[in-house]
Formats: structure tokens, C-alpha cells, sequence
């Protein structure tokens, strides 16, 4: 299976076609190898137009809503990143071609692990990871020019909004689980702008701040 193929096709299909514009975007999804974050049997489906299962009870994010996301942080290359849910890696593979450096937390354990195992056999280095409760965010760290949430909040936790520098971005789903809105935040004199982006679906966010 020609999966270079595949995945100039999806960048073309999925995400040129749907208006993502960001060059530095499209060229990460063009390189990230999507189907080695998808187990064996469901590679053939690695670029497909919608989300796939991992283990645990999660999934990877349809493309077009992982580069929307993306795109959304208005990534230059020079920004460290909070990312809260590494799920299987993929998105975290994706931040790590855009910024300098991307801050990971995993609450389950072995999505946690098996994550790192694989961007290090990858050849990430600017990765760091935490399995944790990802709605404390990581203050040690702190503060981050961009977050990203890749799970369903009905509000943004506190410490994650404290976490994020003043001008930074932050970008998650805001609803319950059975309808959220992709949602774009700026941080302006400690408060929070949001913008609604578009309807998306994502499994709710778990935590004591969640």
C-alpha cells in the first residue's frame, strides 16, 4: 500500500479542499505518517475522512479536524505547547514539526507509554510527557504560549487558562458529549476571548478540573 500516495492525497482532498491554508500545516500532514498511530488491521484506513479507534476507549481525530486544530494555534515554530490528551501520539507527532517544543499529558497510562515509545522511535526530541490528570495542566512548565485540549470541555479548567500566557492560544471542544463546538481562545488581560470555529465531536475530558 502506497501510503505517501495516500497521505498527499488526504492533504489535498481532506484538507487543501476543505480551506486549510497554513503551509507549514499542510506540509507536517504531508510528512507525519498517520498509519503508525492506527493498530495494524486498520492502516488501510489510515487516511481516511473520519476518526479511527485506538486502544483504551479512545480515537485519532478525523484529519481535517487535527489540522483545523492546528492551524487554529497559529503556530510559528518558535511556541512551547501544552497538549492535554497525547491519545495514540498523532496530533502530538504533528505540534512537534510546528513548535519548539510540545508538553504532553496522558491519564492513561498505557496510551501514555506506548505514545512515548513510538514518537521516540520516531525521532522526536522536542516532546516531553506526563501521565497525569491532564486538567491540572503542567505548572512547573508553565507558562505556554499555546494549549491544546483534545477532549470535550463543558468550560476550560482553570489552571490550564492560568497556565496559558497572556496573548497566547488556546484551542479545545466546548459542550457535552453529545454536542460540542470547536472552540478558539485568545488570552487578553487574563481573560479569555473565545471564538466558535465549527461543530466537532470528542471524548469528554476527565479530571478534578474538568
Amino acid at each position: 500500500m502506497d501510503f505517501a500516495q495516500l497521505r498527499r492525497q488526504m492533504v489535498e482532498g481532506q484538507l487543501i479542499a476543505r480551506g486549510i491554508s497554513d503551509q507549514r500545516v499542510l506540509q507536517a500532514f504531508g510528512k507525519v505518517e498517520r498509519h503508525i498511530f492506527v493498530a495494524e488491521e486498520l492502516r488501510r484506513d489510515a487516511y481516511a475522512d473520519y476518526p479511527l479507534p485506538t486502544s483504551s476507549g479512545q480515537t485519532i481525530s478525523q484529519p481535517y479536524i487535527a489540522a483545523l486544530m492546528s492551524e487554529c494555534l497559529q503556530l510559528s515554530g518558535s511556541e512551547r505547547v501544552l497538549e492535554v490528551g497525547t491519545g495514540s501520539g498523532y496530533q502530538t507527532a504533528i505540534l512537534a514539526e510546528l513548535s519548539r517544543a510540545v508538553y504532553t499529558i496522558e491519564r492513561i497510562k498505557p496510551l501514555a507509554d506506548s505514545a512515548k515509545e513510538r514518537l521516540g522511535q520516531l525521532g522526536h526530541r522536542n516532546i516531553f510527557f506526563k501521565n497525569s490528570d491532564g486538567s491540572y495542566g503542567w505548572p512547573e512548565e508553565a507558562p505556554f504560549e499555546r494549549v491544546l485540549i483534545s477532549a470535550a470541555c463543558q468550560r476550560v479548567p482553570l489552571p490550564l487558562a492560568e497556565q496559558l500566557k497572556e496573548g497566547g492560544l488556546m484551542v479545545f471542544p466546548l459542550g457535552k458529549e453529545t454536542g460540542q463546538v470547536l472552540t478558539a481562545a485568545e488570552k487578553k488581560n487574563g481573560i479569555l476571548v473565545t471564538r466558535s470555529v465549527c461543530g466537532c465531536s470528542f471524548v469528554p475530558l476527565i479530571g478534578k478540573f474538568a
